[in-house]
C-alpha cells in the first residue's frame, strides 16, 4: 500500500474523526473520552518516511510526553502518514519502538499502542472485522502514560473484557457499518 502525503490539518482531522466516531463513538476505548474532552491529547504529524526518521520523531515525542504536565498533555498520537504503508513494515517498527522504550528507561512509565489502516492481529485473516479495532486512517504510535492507564483501569473494573467486547461490537456493526461510520 502506498501512503499518499496529506496536509497536516487533513491528517489530524481524519485522525480526530476516527477517534471520535470509532474509538469513542463505539466505546472501543472507554478511557479515550476523558482525555479527548479535556483536550489532553497531543496530535503530532510526522514527516518521516523511513524507520530511522520515525525513531527520531518517536524519541522526541517520548521525551516531550515525559516532560509535559499530565494535566496538559496526557497522551500523544504520533501519526505517520508518510511511513509504513505496509502493515508488516509497521509491525517491524514496533520492535524498535519497544527497544527504544527500554533504552530510554521508560518501561513502566510510557506504553506504546499501535494502529494502522491495514492492522491485522496474529492468526487472523486480513479481512476479519475484528482487525478493525486497531485500524486507523494512518499508521499511529499512541504513547500513553502508565499512571493514566492504571487510574483508568481502576475506574473500569472489567478492563480485561474490553478486547472481547470490542470484537463483538465490530462483528455486530460489520464492515458496512464501519465504512459508513468512517465516511461521515
Amino acid at each position: 500500500m502506498s501512503v499518499t502525503p496529506a496536509p497536516h490539518e487533513t491528517v489530524i482531522d481524519a485522525t480526530r474523526h476516527w477517534l471520535t466516531q470509532a474509538v469513542i463513538g463505539l466505546n472501543l476505548c472507554p478511557f479515550a473520552k476523558a482525555v479527548h474532552v479535556k483536550g489532553q491529547i497531543r496530535y503530532v504529524v510526522s514527516g518521516a518516511e523511513n524507520l530511522e526518521a520515525v525513531l527520531l520523531d518517536l524519541e522526541t515525542e517520548l521525551q516531550t510526553l515525559v516532560d509535559a504536565d499530565p494535566e496538559t498533555v496526557d497522551t500523544t498520537l504520533l501519526i505517520l502518514p508518510r511511513a509504513f504503508g505496509e502493515f508488516l513494515d509497521f509491525n517491524d517498527c514496533l520492535f524498535f519502538a519497544e527497544r527504544m522504550l527500554r533504552q530510554l528507561r521508560l518501561e513502566g512509565t510510557i506504553q506504546i499502542a499501535s494502529f494502522h489502516p491495514l492492522y491485522q492481529f496474529e492468526g487472523s485473516e486480513a479481512g476479519d472485522i475484528e482487525n478493525y479495532t486497531n485500524r486507523a486512517p494512518y499508521p499511529i504510535l499512541h504513547l500513553l502514560r502508565e499512571d493514566s492507564i492504571e487510574r483508568a483501569v481502576q475506574a473500569f473494573p472489567d478492563a480485561e473484557a474490553i478486547y472481547e467486547r470490542n470484537q463483538e461490537t465490530l462483528r455486530r456493526i460489520g464492515l458496512a457499518g464501519w465504512n459508513d461510520l468512517m465516511k461521515r
